[in-house]
């Protein structure tokens, strides 16, 4: 992970046991960030699918859409996504984050929380197709949400709660996925739009 070149905020980095973790705070500029995230509200073919927990299938507390290079479907809690074309927004932001990540994307998620009713549970991005050591770039733009993480074996260890704002970069990458779980839990607090970009390599 490194810091992209005229971005004047660096990267914010998390001392944390068995994780590489960074937040760019102010990635996208605020005049950026708002025309990103109008084209995305409008322009994004939003679904929602249905997920599976324990046994049973339950639609997804937020809606999605998968976008990536042909072929490069994604699986997780029994849903499997097949990749939407690439959008010329989408590869703007992409180009973006490659940069600051070192790293070439092939697929993104993007996911709508409507307002606090939405969410992510308590998960790991360790699906075999991100590989052993995947870096996860997370991009937020709209309403405010709290990202959380806790380590999956040390009950010693505090959860790290990091406010993912309009225009931030969040990198996981190393062995996040091993042993860290994360989530963007529900909120009754008044809360507007949020849409998250998750940019993944599927090998």
């Amino acid at each position: 992970m490194k810091n992209q070149s005229g971005n004047k905020n660096a990267a914010q980095s998390f001392s944390l046991p068995d994780a590489e973790v960074a937040l760019f705070s102010e990635f996208f500029s605020p005049a950026e960030s708002d025309q990103l995230f109008a084209r995305l509200l409008a322009n994004t073919q939003w679904g929602q699918g249905e997920i599976k927990l324990y046994g049973k299938f339950h639609p997804e507390p937020r809606l999605t859409a998968w976008h990536g290079d042909e072929g490069k479907q994604y699986s997780y809690s029994g849903l499997t996504l097949h990749p939407l074309p690439w959008t010329e927004t989408l590869l703007t932001i992409k180009a973006r984050v490659d940069e600051a990540a070192g790293v070439t994307f092939n697929s993104v998620l993007l996911n709508l929380y409507r307002d606090g009713r939405d969410s992510n549970g308590w998960h790991q991005d360790n699906e075999p197709e991100l590989g052993r050591n995947p870096v996860i770039a997370s991009v937020s733009f709209g309403a405010t949400r709290r990202f959380q993480m806790r380590h999956k074996r040390r009950a010693d260890l505090p959860r790290l709660d990091i406010d993912l704002e309009h225009g931030s970069l969040l990198l996981m990458a190393g062995p996040t996925q091993h042993f860290w779980q994360h989530q963007i839990p529900k909120t009754a607090k008044p809360v507007g739009q949020r849409i998250n970009l998750t940019f993944r390599v599927i090998g």
